[in-house]
Parts: C-alpha cells; sequence; structure tokens
C-alpha cells in the first residue's frame, strides 16, 4: 500500500525559483536597454526662446566686456531763493559673475555654429561632458560611413582663484584612447594654454570656473 501524500508538506521549491530568476533576468534585460538606450540616444539640439535668448545674449556680452552702470543723482541746492537740481551720473562697478546654465550652453552651441545636432555639453560637478554623435566620410579609411560615438570629460578647477579646463579622457565607440593616441593632452590645462595662460592656469580676464550640476559659474577678474 503506496503512502498518500502529506496534505501539510511544503510545496516543492522548483518552480518558484524558476520564476524568480525569469524575474531577474527580464529586471537585467531592461536595465541593460535602459542603459544601451540612454547611452546611444539621439542627440537633440537646443534651440532657446526669444527671452531665453535675450539673457544669454547679455551673460555673453557681460563676459566679452563687464558692464559699468550708470545711474542718475540729483544733488540739490538753493540760488536766489529758487531750487536747482542738477542732474549728475553716479558710477557703479558691475557684477563679476555670470552664470550660464546647461541649456544656455547647448543652445548658444546650436545658434552659434552648425554643432548643435552632433554635440552636446553635460555640466556636472567640477567637470563637463562632451557627447559626439555623427557620421563619418565615407571615404575614410576602415571606418568610412560608420557612426562616429565619441565622449569626453574636462575637468574644471575647483580651487578658488584659479581658472581651469583639463582633458580626463575621450572614449570612441566605448574605447577609452590612450594619452599617446591624443598627443598627450590629457591632464594639461587646454583652457590656459589655448587662451595665453600657459600652464599657470591663468586666463586673461576670468579669476575663476566653477561647475556645478547645470551651471556653469564664471568669476571676472577685477
Amino acid at each position: 500500500m503506496t503512502d498518500s501524500p502529506d496534505p501539510y508538506a511544503a510545496p516543492a521549491r522548483g518552480g518558484s525559483c524558476l520564476v524568480k530568476v525569469l524575474i531577474a533576468l527580464v529586471l537585467l534585460a531592461l536595465i541593460l536597454g535602459g542603459i544601451w538606450w540612454w547611452s546611444n540616444r539621439p542627440i537633440q539640439p537646443v534651440v532657446l526662446t526669444a527671452p531665453e535668448k535675450a539673457t544669454v545674449q547679455a551673460k555673453v556680452e557681460a563676459i566679452q566686456q563687464p558692464a559699468e552702470s550708470a545711474a542718475p543723482t540729483e544733488p540739490k541746492y538753493e540760488k536766489g531763493g529758487q531750487e536747482i537740481i542738477i542732474t549728475e551720473p553716479k558710477y557703479e562697478k558691475g557684477g563679476k559673475e555670470i552664470i550660464i546654465t546647461e541649456r544656455e550652453l547647448n543652445g548658444l552651441l546650436n545658434e552659434r555654429t552648425s554643432l548643435g545636432q552632433t554635440v552636446s555639453f553635460e555640466l556636472v560637478t567640477d567637470a563637463i561632458h562632451a557627447r559626439v554623435e555623427t557620421d563619418l566620410n565615407r571615404d575614410l579609411p576602415l571606418v568610412g560611413g560608420k557612426r562616429l560615438k565619441a565622449r569626453a570629460r574636462f575637468l574644471v578647477s575647483a580651487e578658488p582663484g584659479k581658472a581651469s579646463f583639463i582633458l580626463d579622457d575621450v572614449t570612441v565607440w566605448g574605447v577609452s584612447l590612450p594619452n599617446d593616441w591624443l598627443a598627450g593632452l590629457k591632464g594639461r590645462d587646454l583652457l590656459g594654454e589655448i587662451l595665453g595662460g600657459g600652464k599657470t592656469g591663468s586666463v586673461a580676464g576670468i579669476k575663476e570656473l566653477k561647475v556645478q550640476p547645470g551651471q556653469l559659474i564664471i568669476r571676472l577678474a577685477d
């Protein structure tokens, strides 16, 4: 006589484990798919509205030539019992700090150059990330006609009183390029060297650069 199954016995765990594995695989596929989409998402050019254009234009002009505001004052004196008002301009120094947002930066890139659909910038803490996505010329050997996907990271000095813009990494098709392939540009202060500051990190007219999430802060020199 065979024993009947115990109705109070615990059910087999094989099916339950299989379901958990399948759920984990689906979640992993969704995560990897999301990472792939984010890394390969198309670059959308930023088009500024008319008020945004006016705001960023004022910021650009302030960088090129710091503003000097004049507010009239009205000293008074009496002559022959009659009050006479003399208008005399009063000099006030302009501001020294200019903040450009990530949207404004990409909008300027799209407005002033032809790179709006191929290059975009992200502003993070003490760094600027650049993305490049474009079709290569078909006449190029080996890579002709392929879609170039590249990224770069530039470190911006957080040291007060020092402006620097240092190339930290360049990645092409997921491969981080060695410094020898980049003519030794990694670790060099490109901003200072290009604008004549040399290796001292000084840039004419700019006292300090600072990057926060979504913002580029420029402090002008006296």
